[in-house]
């Protein structure tokens, strides 16, 4: 940031505005995504933060951008938060009681693409960039109250000191010690991250197309052996949870038996992903179903989470139908 340039943005200058924030822009969405659980919640809320920023740069003391920015950001997304009727449960959806469904997951959680931009944490941090996006640690995230998830981020996730995460939640260090020693002990970690293949590696990419290969194939003892023995399929926000194996395998297999189903490769979270596209019975065409994303432990899938929202799908760069030919 040059002082030129925080001048003409003080002045009304838009531009120059667009200019001071757009390298914290990406990193500030996914910040919001992880406090949140929604890309979509995260969107909307990072815009409002943006433009409570710009209608406050002239207040700016021009210490530190980047901390003024996250102050604003954390507090738009615990604003967000306290209005729970913000979020209201889908009236088709039981309820499971704290916005859960049957697996214990948010409904509301949702896959964030994977472009999280040059994201370096601080020398504090407890979790790399690909921990603290992964599917199961933002579910995670969304058991804890608001203060301690957001507490919980700035400190184990970016590496704010203390003393910088209390002015950035406008609190005292010794609340933010409290409510991160409380946050540590109700986040367990859903996996070891020393299981899981380094992202885009051989290892990762054979296991994919295995599951790819038997999944298109129907065969079913094919995807029991790519499965853990603790393996979970889920579908936010339906309720429905399927356990172990055969369940799963079972599942996929009699659901979609006798379809021309296609899968294409993404990535969400960190981990790799597939957009499903099944046959449209009336026309040569694939319609767009859904997103999985598969959770690997070594050379095996330990989760499946299937999200139907298509609107996801846009945001993965996927169009609603592909052509059969």
């Amino acid at each position: 940031m040059t002082e030129a340039i925080l001048v003409r943005a003080q002045a009304g200058d838009g531009e120059a505005f667009r200019e001071l924030i757009d390298p914290y822009r990406r990193e500030l969405q996914a910040h919001c995504y992880r406090i949140l659980g929604s890309a979509e919640d995260a969107e909307d809320v990072l815009q409002e933060a943006l433009l409570a920023a710009w209608r406050s740069i002239g207040r700016f003391d021009g210490q530190s951008l980047r901390a003024w920015m996250y102050r604003i950001a954390t507090n738009r997304c615990l604003n967000y938060l306290r209005g729970e009727s913000r979020r209201p449960q889908p009236a088709d959806l039981p309820d499971q009681g704290a916005g859960r469904t049957g697996s214990g997951e948010p409904w509301w959680l949702q896959p964030y693409p994977d472009d999280l931009g040059d994201l370096t944490p601080g020398p504090e941090a407890r979790y790399d960039a690909r921990e603290s996006i992964a599917l199961s640690f933002v579910a995670g995230l969304q058991h804890l109250p608001p203060q301690q998830r957001a507490v919980l981020v700035l400190r184990d996730v970016l590496g704010f000191p203390a003393a910088e995460a209390a002015g950035i939640l406008g609190t005292t260090q010794t609340a933010v010690n409290s409510a991160l020693i409380r946050a540590r002990a109700g986040l367990r970690p859903d996996s070891d991250p020393h299981d899981v293949p380094i992202p885009k590696s051989p290892a990762e990419v054979a296991v994919v197309d295995r599951f790819v290969s038997a999944f298109e194939r129907f065969d079913l003892d094919e995807l029991v052996a790519l499965l853990t023995d603790d393996a979970r399929l889920t579908m936010p926000p339906e309720p429905a949870e399927h356990l172990g194996p055969r369940a799963i395998a079972g599942f996929l297999v009699g659901f979609h038996m006798g379809q021309d189903i296609r899968l294409l490769p993404t990535r969400a979270n960190g981990q790799p992903a597939l957009a499903l596209y099944l046959p449209d019975p009336s026309a040569p065409i694939w319609r767009a179903s859904g997103l999985i994303v598969l959770t690997l432990r070594g050379n095996q899938i330990r989760a499946l989470t299937r999200f139907g929202n298509l609107g996801l799908l846009a945001r993965f760069g996927f169009p609603r139908t592909l052509p059969r030919g």
